[in-house]
């Protein structure tokens, strides 16, 4: 998909964009407010997808940069005003804050535009499975108990971003698609793939301790479904790497769709039902 082909004022109305119905979209890591955030990639997202509930699962603004240095695009305003648009038209939307946007954990159980902020939500899907949703940060240990080492980190990661920046533009004009290389890094690192296999296990012993039939969380920035000694487990990914959403059909099945391709095409991955 390439950037410039996207059109930069936001769809009024679902009808007109012809978009997809979901009974549930999820959708985290957007760190509105970088460099990094692929803010014209999700409204493209949000005008062709509607659905009965949105679900903002962590690290929707991002905090931690705004803070270090402003910036603050149109586009991320009109992400801003799509989603409260939405939530104005009937979309039932549920904001579960994560790290990068904590200051948004002193208004928990308060609305804001429609918008609800919650420490954690529960999805009953059409089948009856109770899912639990959280951003997932409480179960990094490095943000728990190390917070300076999460904040050197993601200055690095941001040096990363950039790089990875020039490197799709230049993919763009040879005509190639998106691809991540601060993705691609992580996964090639061994302690990186360990914490995320550590992660992803301590989020489901979670949920299978609070009663739930599975999780779906975000943070580590990979989209993800699959099942860990018989709990459902679900990442929907990131705005800044993977470009991804997870979504349940109105026929009940989880889906992880990556928007990646020419204008409203999607890609569809990582299928589990169970």
């Amino acid at each position: 998909m390439n950037v410039r082909d996207l059109p930069t004022e936001v769809a009024e109305d679902s009808e007109e964009s012809g978009a997809s119905r979901y009974r549930a979209i999820w959708i985290s890591d957007l760190h509105l407010g970088t460099a990094g955030c692929k803010a014209e990639y999700l409204l493209d997202f949000l005008r062709h997808n509607e659905s009965d509930v949105l679900y903002l699962v962590g690290d929707i603004i991002d905090g931690w940069q705004l803070r270090k240095s402003w910036y603050w695009h149109q586009s991320h305003n009109d992400v801003v005003q799509k989603v409260l648009r939405k939530a104005r038209k009937g979309t039932h939307v549920v904001f579960v804050p994560g790290n990068h946007d904590e200051f948004a954990r002193q208004f928990l159980d308060m609305a804001f535009g429609d918008i609800r902020v919650q420490e954690d939500a529960e999805h009953v899907m059409l089948d009856g499975r109770r899912l639990w949703v959280t951003h997932g940060d409480q179960f990094d240990g490095v943000i728990q108990h190390a917070k300076w080492l999460a904040y050197l980190g993601d200055t690095l990661y941001e040096f990363v971003l950039r790089v990875n920046h020039w490197f799709n533009r230049a993919r763009s004009r040879m005509g190639l698609r998106y691809w991540s290389l601060s993705q691609y890094l992580k996964l090639k690192v061994k302690n990186a793939v360990s914490f995320i296999s550590d992660f992803e296990r301590a989020l489901a012993d979670e949920a299978r301790r609070r009663g739930y039939d599975g999780v779906v969380c975000g943070h580590i920035h990979k989209a993800e479904i699959r099942e860990i000694d018989g709990l459902l487990y679900c990442n929907d990914g990131d705005w800044v790497e993977s470009l991804s959403a997870l979504v349940e059909t109105t026929s009940g099945e989880l889906r992880v769709l990556v928007w990646d391709e020419i204008r409203g095409a999607v890609s569809t991955r990582s299928v589990v039902m169970v």
